[in-house]
C-alpha cells in the first residue's frame, strides 16, 4: 500500500515516517506539509517525494497518514476519502462533532478503510488485556490518571499551538477513553470540573451503569507526572498492563497492518466511527466544564 505523510512535525518524522518505511507492506510514497521545506526535509532521507499541492499527492498513493492539528487533519482527512484513498488518521479525529461527522460521511460515501491511531490499542499486552476482559464482563467502574508535563523546555511537543489552547481533554482524553470504553461501554452522560495547572476531573456515567473518572493534563508539575488505569468489578481490581519493549513505532507499524487489512474487507473497531463517537463525548465534556452542568451524549 503506497502511502502519503500529511505533516512534518515530531510525531510525523520520528513515528510515522519510520514505521512505514520499515512496514514490509506499506511504501512511504510521497510527504506533504504546510512547509514545503520541512516536506523536502523529511522526504529525503526516506526515498520519498516531496509535495506541495496535497491533490498532487493523492494522485499518487492509496493511503494517507496524516499527523496534524485535529481541525486540518478533519478537512484534508474527508478531502483524501472523497478522493478514494484509505485513511490512517490520529487522534483526536477532529475537534467538533460536525467536522468529525464530515469525515465518517466521506468514508461511508466512498468505501475507505479508516484506522485512528489510539496508540494504547495497538500494544499488543494492552488489546489482549481489553479484549479478555471486555469477554470476561462485570466491571462497574474505572478510573484514569494522565498527568503529563509537556511545556517544558526541550520536550518536542511544547510549542503545539493546538494543545496550548485545548488542552489535556481533547489531547489525553481520546486515549483515556480508548481504553474505559472496551470494558465499560457507551457514555450515556458525563459532567466535569477544572482544576490547578488546567487538570479536568471528568464523572462518566455508562450505559451498561458504571462510572468511571478520569482526571488529566498536560501541565502537571513536572515532579507530579502519572499515568495509570485502573478497573473494579465483580472478578476483582486491575490495572491496564505496561507497554514492554514495544515503542509507538511499533504500535503505529500495528496500526498500518490494520488499515491493510481494513483494505481488505476485516474492519478495525478503531475505525473513524468510533473515533466520532470520542470526539462527541469530548465536545460533551466541554460543555460540561463551561457550564457546571451533566450533559447528556
Amino acid at each position: 500500500m503506497r502511502f502519503g505523510l500529511l505533516g512534518t512535525g515530531h510525531w510525523a518524522a520520528k513515528t510515522q515516517a519510520v514505521a512505514l518505511a520499515a512496514h514490509p507492506d506499506a511504501t512511504l510514497a510521497g510527504v506533504w506539509g504546510r512547509s514545503p521545506s520541512k516536506a523536502a526535509a523529511l522526504a529525503e532521507p526516506f526515498g520519498a517525494k516531496a509535495y506541495d499541492d496535497v491533490d498532487a499527492l493523492l494522485d499518487d498513493v492509496d493511503a494517507v497518514a496524516v499527523a496534524l492539528p485535529p481541525e486540518i487533519q478533519a478537512s484534508l482527512a474527508a478531502r483524501a476519502a472523497r478522493a478514494g484513498k484509505h485513511l490512517l488518521l490520529d487522534k483526536p479525529l477532529a475537534l467538533t462533532v460536525e467536522s468529525a461527522a464530515a469525515v465518517v460521511e466521506a468514508a461511508d460515501a466512498t468505501g475507505v478503510a479508516s484506522v485512528v491511531f489510539f496508540t494504547n490499542r495497538f500494544i499488543p499486552a494492552v488489546d489482549t488485556f481489553l479484549r479478555d476482559n471486555a469477554a470476561l464482563g462485570g466491571w462497574y467502574a474505572a478510573h484514569a490518571t494522565m498527568y503529563a508535563s509537556i511545556f517544558q523546555p526541550g520536550n518536542p511537543y511544547a510549542g503545539s499551538t493546538w494543545r496550548k489552547e485545548h488542552g489535556g481533554l481533547w489531547d489525553l482524553g481520546p486515549h483515556a477513553l480508548s481504553v474505559i470504553l472496551p470494558l465499560l461501554g457507551p457514555v450515556v452522560d458525563l459532567s466535569a470540573a477544572d482544576g490547578p495547572h488546567d487538570t479536568v476531573h471528568l464523572l462518566l456515567r455508562h450505559d451498561s451503569g458504571a462510572a468511571s473518572t478520569l482526571s488529566l493534563t498536560l501541565d502537571a508539575a513536572p515532579d507530579a507526572t502519572s499515568f495509570g488505569f485502573s478497573y473494579f468489578g465483580e472478578h476483582g481490581a486491575l490495572t491496564l498492563p505496561a507497554w514492554g519493549a514495544d515503542t509507538p513505532v511499533d504500535a503505529f507499524g500495528h496500526a498500518v497492518t490494520a488499515l491493510i487489512a481494513a483494505a481488505a474487507r476485516t474492519p478495525h473497531p478503531c475505525d473513524v466511527r468510533y473515533a466520532a463517537l470520542i470526539t462527541g463525548i469530548l465536545s460533551a465534556a466541554d460543555q460540561a466544564r463551561r457550564t457546571q452542568t451533566i450533559v447528556t451524549v
